[in-house]
């Protein structure tokens, strides 16, 4: 199911000191979610993420803007009608019904035509459960379930009415960080079993870049970005964007553009050619560092970490806003820990440059 936002916008009325003034939760989000997709929608609380899967769903109601499902327009459908499976946060199972009974409610609760038959529920209900590999606890109560078991518990009952559309709001948000890695890989493998466009809400980087076939980016209710996971990696439009992406996050340096040349202090780091002389700010990627004795920047060194195939050397540079500069370079490589510096070069295609005051990416002549 084809999923298209025109021009969606979501205002809440201000309270307190500032009742005069709109909260724009949801900004001019226009986008077209292809048929069979998984879009992950990522930035920090309060960026408009959740905002946006409720008005999805039919939980608000956009204050502008249309929301079709294929060629139908559901912008003005009551939640009920517009066929949608939704996991929240915190699973919100029934703690006196067995797993059975939690993922048959939403069935039973149909009226008319669109209730199946007894029988009918109870195939559907085991097919999304064998679909989850919950099958055997169709008979325990939530009480008796691990974290990870309530989780595929709830993505049951949301899959059992074969939804149009499947949304999930920080569903992994309240496992510990193994059971989520094992979570979200059954939830990239769910989806991609029943082809079901889903849309899935998260603060977390790594899952968002792990599972999603496209992430949308925002920030203050506004779309930064949108793209395959990788590109948003390795092309950021914006310095918030390249902040958000990525761990360890990516080094900072006050620099400047200077005869076609990039400065960072008093060294030219790379070539920067087409760019007009200007202050900058220079973003650098964790593994963009190259250890090189003759290396243009030099840093002060704290200590190497080992970290098995690589090593991360720990060090220092008045230029940068990072409190520490975590380069990881190969384990192949030696680093001299008797010496207070180390010095690097910069791999071009890992430093990214923005603008000193808009953070607007500035791309020099050679990136086209």
């Amino acid at each position: 199911m084809k999923v298209v936002l025109q021009d969606l916008t979501k205002k809440f009325p201000g309270r307190g000191k500032n009742a005069q003034q709109e909260v724009v939760a949801v900004d001019g989000f226009t986008f077209e979610i292809p048929d069979g997709k998984l879009v992950g929608l990522l930035g920090p609380s309060g960026c408009g993420k959740s905002t946006t899967l409720n008005l999805l769903c039919g939980l608000l109601k956009p204050t502008s803007g249309k929301i079709f499902f294929g060629e139908d327009d559901v912008t003005g459908l009551p939640a009920e009608k517009r066929g949608v499976g939704l996991v929240f946060q915190n699973y919100a199972l029934y703690p006196h019904l067995t797993v059975l009974q939690n993922i048959l409610f939403p069935l039973q609760n149909l009226r008319g035509r669109e209730r199946p038959a007894k029988e009918e529920m109870l195939r559907r209900a085991k097919e999304a459960a064998d679909l989850v590999q919950i099958g055997e606890l169709l008979d325990r109560r939530p009480s008796e379930l691990s974290g990870g078991q309530q989780q595929r518990v709830a993505i049951a009952r949301a899959l059992v009415k074969m939804p149009r559309v499947l949304l999930l709001d920080e569903p992994l948000s309240n496992l510990d960080a193994r059971l989520r890695l094992q979570t979200r890989e059954e939830i990239r493998r769910i989806q991609r079993e029943t082809g079901i466009t889903t849309v899935f809400v998260t603060h977390d980087q790594d899952e968002a870049m792990s599972i999603s076939d496209i992430i949308v980016v925002m920030k203050n209710g506004v779309v930064q970005q949108i793209d395959k996971p990788q590109a948003v990696y390795d092309d950021p439009s914006n310095l918030f964007v390249a902040q958000f992406l990525g761990t360890p996050p990516i080094h900072v340096f006050n620099g400047r553009v200077e005869g076609g040349r990039l400065y960072i202090g008093n060294q030219a780091v790379l070539p920067a050619p087409g760019l007009p002389d200007q202050p900058v700010t220079a973003a650098v990627r964790p593994e963009g560092f190259a250890l090189d004795e003759q290396g243009p920047l030099a840093c002060n060194l704290t200590r190497v970490e080992i970290m098995g195939r690589d090593i991360s050397v720990v060090c220092t540079h008045p230029d940068c806003e990072n409190t520490a500069i975590r380069a990881i370079i190969s384990a192949e490589n030696r680093v001299d820990t008797a010496q207070p510096t180390v010095r690097f070069s910069l791999k071009p295609g890992k430093v990214f440059l923005f603008t000193a005051d808009t953070q607007a990416r500035l791309r020099p002549a050679q990136e086209g």
